[in-house]
């Protein structure tokens, strides 16, 4: 073996290496060589809280040891003999490298000072002169392309023995230099595209999600279906819906609203009018909507909009099993209405609280926690109980069920719902802040077209 002090290739080295051993093909000039070869290794002292033979030093461990780099903060002593000192001490130059933990990774000791080393990590200190940058470039390498530490291929852990037999391509020593100096020239250009690289990755994770919020937002602004010119417009269909309210209340099925709320469209803005005083809500409202649609207060839509039994209405005793589901607002998943076993009550429970009982059409949704979980109720549930966490309500004739769930899905409706809930560890939501939230109301047949879109959409959206 030689000294390579020039471009003049190393002395063959390797001459025990078999053709099945080579990973990969390399240029003539170069040789493949045992790291036991080039390289005199050591491992470092193993802990032992009853040895207290020699002085007390500062050791590293792999908790130290980080790729190209050191954190030595909080650094432990223990005992070491001159012997082990001398075995176990690191140097400026040394290549220190993790037998366990994270197998493989590697950094350069570059301090002035020298810094003794726990068991599980590898001293390798060259006989020859290389490069020893080089090197740990080769450590990161076959890390990362699993010929150390890999699973079920490559070097499983780095024992002394594994490390001297270690395979690694050894070029002209002046080769090793222009290496290491391109690697070092194109590694910030590598980061740069390693951050663009996450960042894209951050962002096709979002993607479908935000493309999903894009939707949603789009059908409750009149941009997701054509307006079609023989609907009905919402202006009257919202007066019919007034009318039957209005029949409601005479025949005495439903409550006069005390503070009835009149939204009208004049001048190119809104106008409300409550009790006799108008004004403009222009501010009120977040977006534009088309001119066959109105914005309406929610309360106008429904013929009732209630609260879930209060807490001390329901106890743990009333729990059985294989009873009557309760639909808490941790019942309600992505606009479906999802049992649980542990929140069943018996037909006795369900009798005693029968004005809580949810019936096919109706709207559940979630008071406490994530704004907007809502859902229709269909026959499945029908005959469920409302859990104390949620709102049940009854859409007027002319209103779908299915776009009141889907419009409490959109952005604008968590965003505002979100907004104006109260509490402090937990968002509530009151029944004034939901009757008074601004909606808009597209005719009878858009509502049905937006449901429909939607329900062909978001399948397609959660696949990508």
């Amino acid at each position: 073996m030689v000294i390579a002090t020039d471009n003049i290739p190393y002395e063959k080295v390797g001459d025990t290496v078999t053709p099945l051993e080579v990973p990969f093909e390399i240029p003539e000039s170069w040789e493949w060589v045992r790291l036991g070869e080039i390289f005199q290794h050591n491992t470092g002292k193993a802990l032992n809280s009853a040895n207290r033979s020699g002085e007390r030093k500062l050791y590293i461990t792999t908790s130290n040891l980080y790729w190209d780099k050191f954190e030595l903060d909080h650094l432990k002593e223990m005992y070491f003999t001159d012997a082990e000192i001398e075995k176990c001490t690191a140097t400026k130059g040394d290549l220190l490298v993790c037998e366990g933990g994270d197998i493989g990774r590697a950094a350069i000791w570059e301090y002035d000072y020298d810094i003794c080393i726990q068991n599980h990590i590898h001293r390798l200190r060259a006989y020859i002169t290389v490069c020893t940058k080089y090197f740990y470039y080769l450590f990161y390498l076959y890390k990362h392309i699993g010929l150390i530490g890999g699973k079920g291929i490559g070097i499983q852990g780095l024992s002394a023995n594994a490390i001297h037999i270690l395979l690694f391509p050894l070029p002209p020593l002046k080769e090793q230099h222009r290496i290491v100096a391109k690697i070092e020239e194109l590694m910030p250009f590598l980061e740069k595209y390693g951050e663009k690289e996450r960042e894209l990755s951050l962002l096709n994770s979002a993607f479908p999600e935000a493309l999903k919020k894009s939707i949603l937002q789009q059908a409750v602004q009149g941009k997701l279906v054509p307006q079609n010119p023989a609907d009905e417009p919402a202006e009257v269909l919202l007066e019919r819906i007034r009318a039957e309210k209005q029949r409601l209340v005479l025949e005495g099925k439903l409550k006069k609203d005390k503070h009835e709320s009149i939204i009208v469209r004049r001048d190119n803005s809104h106008y409300e009018l409550v009790d006799g005083v108008e004004w403009c809500i222009d501010e009120e409202l977040p977006f534009e909507i088309p001119e066959n649609w109105v914005w309406v207060r929610f309360s106008n839509l429904m013929k009732f909009i209630s609260t879930g039994p209060f807490g001390s209405m329901l106890h743990k005793s009333d729990y059985i099993l294989n009873g009557i589901p309760l639909v808490n607002p941790a019942n309600i998943i992505n606009g479906k209405i999802v049992p649980s076993d542990k929140m069943m009550v018996s037909q006795l429970t369900q009798e005693r609280l029968n004005s809580y009982i949810l019936e096919a059409g109706m709207i559940v949704m979630g008071r406490r926690g994530e704004m907007g979980r809502c859902a229709v109720v269909t026959e499945n549930e029908s005959g469920w109980l409302c859990g104390t966490g949620s709102f049940f309500m009854k859409p007027i004739e002319g209103v779908y069920a299915g776009y009141i769930s889907l419009l409490f899905s959109t952005p604008y409706a968590k965003y505002y719902l979100g907004g104006e809930s109260v509490g402090t560890t937990m968002s509530n939501l009151n029944h004034k802040i939901l009757s008074t939230m601004p909606i808009p109301f597209p005719p009878l047949g858009e509502q049905m077209r937006i449901v429909a879109k939607i329900e062909k959409l978001l399948p397609i959206v959660k696949s990508l």
